[in-house]
């Protein structure tokens, strides 16, 4: 079993209206140091092994449905679970 820490963020180049909304209320409450907010999504899977490469199964599940390619990146962290 694996436990599969998924992050999905805007490209760099790709307006992120949630970021600025959060920027200019940190402002607002006087945190003037804090210069810029990207917002993302955090995602965790738990996968069962099978016979497929589990970056291969991951790569493809991110590209289908968690992540939009063309507006987003993805990367992802993968934990090999010892059961008890």
């Amino acid at each position: 079993m694996y436990k599969v820490k998924v992050y999905v963020t805007l490209r760099e180049n790709v307006l992120d209206p949630q970021g600025k909304a959060v920027t200019n209320s940190l402002h607002a409450l006087n945190y003037t140091e804090v210069t810029d907010v990207r917002i993302g999504k955090y995602m965790e899977l738990m996968v069962e092994k099978s016979q497929r490469n589990i970056d291969e199964v991951i790569d493809e599940i991110c590209h289908k449905l968690l992540a939009n390619p063309v507006i987003e990146d993805y990367r992802y962290e993968v934990e090999e679970c010892v059961h008890q």
